[in-house]
C-alpha cells in the first residue's frame, strides 16, 4: 500500500508544479473525471495544466486513506485546495475519491476520480 500512498503524493506534487509529463504518466488514459454535473477525460485534464486554465498554488492533504487490493487501489483525500481557474481565485476543502490501477509497464495510474467539497 505504501507504493500506492507514493503514487497519490506524487500527483499531489505534479498538480502544485502544473507537471504535465508526470500527470501524463499518473492518468491513465481511460480517466473519467466527474465533479458535480462536469465530466472530463484525460486529455482535458492535461489541457487545463497545459494552458495554466488551471493553476493549483497551494494543497494541504488532512486525510488520506489507501486501499490496494492485486491490481487494484483506491485513495480517500480530504484537504484544501487553493488556485486559479480562468484568472479567478479558488479555495475548497475537497474530498477525492481515486481509483487506480497497476500494471507492470506503468505501476500505478488513475482511472477514474470522483471529487466534491467537504465544507
Amino acid at each position: 500500500m505504501e507504493d500506492l500512498r507514493d503514487a497519490e503524493r506524487r500527483l499531489q506534487a505534479a498538480q502544485l508544479a502544473g507537471d504535465v509529463e508526470a500527470l501524463d504518466r499518473l492518468l491513465d488514459d481511460r480517466l473519467i473525471f466527474t465533479f458535480g454535473a462536469a465530466v472530463q477525460t484525460k486529455a482535458d485534464d492535461l489541457e487545463v495544466h497545459r494552458t495554466r486554465t488551471q493553476v493549483v498554488t497551494k494543497l494541504v492533504e488532512e486525510d488520506l486513506t489507501v486501499l490496494a487490493d492485486g491490481t487494484t487501489g483506491v485513495t480517500w483525500f480530504l484537504g484544501t485546495v487553493e488556485g486559479t481557474v480562468s484568472g479567478a481565485p479558488f479555495k475548497a476543502r475537497m474530498r477525492y475519491t481515486r481509483t487506480w490501477l497497476h500494471d507492470e509497464e506503468h505501476g500505478w495510474r488513475i482511472i477514474a476520480v470522483h471529487a466534491g467539497t467537504a465544507d
